[in-house]
């Protein structure tokens, strides 16, 4: 079984309200891609400042939720669950594009892939889109690393 619900997610990473970014994976392929989703909501609270009158998600939250996506990859892939105080760190943001605003009631779904894992850095190709509609594309780096 490739999907993950919510609770399963949590295992994965170690954020929670309201910076847990991820609500399922839809389907994943060890070292290579992961497809999630998250369900963007009135209620998370960016919005009550970005902006009052028109509330957008902050393009920084679908790189960090698409970073999240990534970790999930890299742990399923190389180590399964994280061990105590192992962490996942976004290193880089290259090429990161953002083509349409993300409002609430939209569901972002997230693709990343692997393009290269060099000396513990992985590289990924990450698109966000919404009713297929691409929103922000972007390569990312992160890495793996114990907490101090």
């Amino acid at each position: 079984m490739t999907e993950m619900n919510i609770n399963e997610v949590k295992n994965f990473l170690p954020h929670r309200y309201p910076f847990l970014l991820i609500d399922r994976v839809l389907d994943f392929e060890v070292s290579k891609k992961l497809t999630a989703i998250k369900n963007v909501s009135f209620n998370e609270p960016q919005f009550t400042g970005h902006f009052p009158n028109q509330p957008i998600m902050p393009g920084v939250l679908i790189i960090e939720a698409l970073a999240q996506a990534t970790g999930i990859l890299a742990f399923k892939s190389e180590v399964g669950k994280p061990k105590e105080g192992q962490i996942y760190m976004l290193v880089g943001v290259d090429n990161a594009r953002f083509k349409r605003m993300v409002e609430p009631g939209d569901q972002l779904k997230l693709d990343v892939e692997v393009l290269t894992v060099k000396r513990g850095i992985w590289k990924f190709k990450c698109i966000a889109s919404v009713d297929d509609i691409v929103v922000t594309t972007a390569e990312l780096m992160c890495t793996q690393k114990a907490s101090e």
